[in-house]
């Protein structure tokens, strides 16, 4: 599928697997000099995407945190953070979150079919609510993307959103962080559910680049022809 983003999943995540730990306390897996990598490749997409369970267990505000990298994208003609998206199901999102209160980006929610009335009853002018259908088509919602304007997107999870872009084919670049530690209970979240996925013991992913960032190792992959186009 050529006009589609260049689609990069960015997923930081510890020596067992999971992206956080199994109590509502925030898990810090990554550390100052990884924060500053990832701000970079912020600062170089056009979108940010997250789930809409993302959106409400860990309220990101998502935004170029860096004042130089921020002036540079206005310097280009564009805001100083990339468009905020998210995904939602059941429209369960709350307009008080920082996803839609922090920064000036533009913010889409890609919304169920059925869910879509309350989603714009309830965010109102905070976001453009998009029908994405029923349930939410990730290959039509990248076809939106790209013809407004999304070059380059950047996710940024959860599990459940790792796992349908993986799934469906959609990712080109993988960028997985490991932290030096364990979480060691499996209810926490892990990286990916269960899935049919396009890399596996017959069909290996290319990794592309290892880099330490401190206390903390970076595996970057290559998941398409298209790495490293964009």
């Amino acid at each position: 599928m050529a006009d589609r983003p260049y689609t990069l999943l960015s997923c930081c995540m510890s020596l067992d697997g999971y992206l956080a730990g199994a109590t509502r306390r925030r898990l810090l897996l990554s550390n100052d000099v990884d924060f500053d990598r990832v701000d970079e490749v912020r600062a170089g997409c056009d979108a940010i995407l997250v789930g809409a369970a993302t959106v409400r267990k860990d309220n990101p505000r998502l935004l170029v945190r860096t004042p130089a990298r921020r002036d540079a994208r206005v310097s280009r003609g564009l805001a100083p953070s990339p468009a905020k998206v998210t995904i939602t199901g059941r429209a369960e999102l709350d307009p008080a979150a920082k996803f839609f209160t922090d920064g000036d980006a533009e913010r889409l929610v890609y919304c169920a079919s059925s869910a879509v009335g309350s989603a714009r009853a309830v965010l109102g002018e905070r976001a453009t609510v998009v029908d994405g259908g029923q349930p939410v088509d990730l290959a039509w919602m990248a076809h939106d993307l790209f013809h407004r304007g999304v070059r380059r997107l950047m996710v940024e999870g959860g599990g459940t959103v790792h796992t349908q872009f993986l799934t469906a084919d959609l990712a080109d670049e993988l960028n997985l962080v490991i932290a030096p530690f364990f979480v060691g209970d499996h209810r926490a979240r892990r990286f990916v559910d269960d899935g049919r996925f396009p890399f596996n013991p017959e069909h290996r992913a290319r990794l592309a680049e290892v880099r330490q960032l401190g206390d903390v190792v970076l595996l970057r992959y290559a998941l398409s022809p298209r790495f490293g186009t964009s």
